[in-house]
């Protein structure tokens, strides 16, 4: 018997059924930046595949004249989206600095979707991130074969990028070792990527930029070097102003997640995601949401991202586990794994909100005792 590869399925919108388990920005958001392409009727930087407005109408969402819906991409202040964009059609780098889970990774992504078309040219950053991930590599069989060349170097994203015009994107920029971050210096400077080997270089099209994510957690890792960092417009993301804007934020990406893992619709479960984002919002603020009693924050973020990852797993115990319906029973030990990363310090912490405020707290038995449960 001959195998045959299983048929993809190509994404043409954000509800199309696809093979991917998470298709890029590009594909999964296709419909919605081909209508806007088709409308988009104002000047375009060099190479760009939407004019600022569009890609920020893209990233804010909005209906066209035809009536196509843009959904939001990021919730936040609309100036926040607006300076981001326009440092892009300059040749200023982006810098796009929050705490953990302000979304930096998804704006940076949706914005090279929008700009470029192609949210692929990546380096991530880690501790043993090379000087090769940023630069160029090679291909050793060629290099011993025939000697430096062009067809043996390997060129990364950010090389890539430069030579077609595009937008690279450098992830957890801070988490890199210093050494290897200075070899940005030239490139945002000089526009330029020198190839020694070849007595060579790689200069910038018009078109090409960078976008670089920080967390502000990660000071004292590898901190930026005042020049570089004089390389970059930094645009800072907060987290959600209330309440309402973060519970938005969450149910509209579990719904996302919660499509593609065929797991229930969130309408179902908006008291419990209003009941999680609470939570983290007090133990992140030290203070109840009435302002009345003050509390003590875990080690912990509790982050959007985190609740979004508490509730699309409680969405799963439900629709495996139980009768399909969000409930407090499901989002507890999700709760509990946020909150308690030191199991020392953070468990009386923990222990102390459970008595002092969800106890106290007309319509929260069912979510205290849920609680209590899994903290025992």
């Amino acid at each position: 018997m001959t195998a045959t590869a299983a048929p993809t399925t190509e994404t043409t919108g954000e509800n199309a059924p696809t093979e991917a388990l998470r298709p890029h920005a590009e594909d999964a958001f296709a419909a919605e930046l081909s209508a806007l392409a088709a409308q988009d009727d104002r000047p375009r930087p060099a190479r760009w595949k939407l004019s600022p407005w569009a890609v920020a109408t893209y990233l804010l969402g909005g209906t066209l004249p035809d009536g196509t819906v843009i959904s939001p991409k990021y919730v936040g202040p609309r100036r926040i989206v607006e300076v981001a964009v326009t440092t892009l059609a300059t040749d200023r780098a982006l810098l796009l600095l929050g705490v953990p889970g302000t979304a930096k990774t998804w704006v940076s992504e949706h914005l090279a979707a929008a700009v470029s078309g192609d949210s692929t040219l990546l380096v991530q950053g880690t501790a043993g991130t090379p000087e090769e991930a940023i630069r160029y590599g090679w291909n050793y069989a060629q290099l011993l074969a025939h000697g430096p060349s062009r067809d043996a170097l390997v060129p990364s994203p950010v090389m890539r990028a430069m030579a077609d015009g595009m937008t690279a994107r450098v992830e957890e920029l801070t988490r890199i070792p210093a050494d290897v971050q200075d070899t940005l210096i030239t490139i945002l400077s000089e526009k330029t990527l020198p190839i020694p080997e070849l007595g060579q270089e790689v200069q910038a099209v018009r078109g090409f930029n960078l976008i670089a994510t920080a967390n502000d957690r990660d000071r004292g890792v590898n901190d930026l070097s005042s020049a570089l960092r004089r390389r970059f417009n930094t645009v800072v993301l907060p987290l959600p102003e209330s309440v309402e804007a973060e519970v938005d934020i969450v149910s509209r990406r579990v719904d996302q997640i919660g499509r593609s893992l065929d797991l229930p619709a969130v309408p179902d479960g908006v008291d419990e995601i209003r009941r999680v984002v609470t939570v983290f919002r007090e133990l992140r603020d030290g203070v109840t949401s009435d302002g009345r009693t003050k509390v003590k924050s875990p080690s912990g973020t509790l982050s959007t991202a985190e609740a979004i990852s508490v509730v699309t797993n409680g969405l799963a115990l439900s629709a495996h586990f139980g009768d399909g319906v969000l409930r407090p029973a499901d989002v507890a030990a999700g709760i509990l794994g946020a909150v308690v990363r030191d199991p020392a310090a953070d468990r009386v912490v923990w222990q102390e909100y459970l008595e002092a405020v969800v106890r106290e707290r007309d319509g929260w038995t069912d979510f205290y005792r849920a609680c209590r449960e899994v903290s025992a």
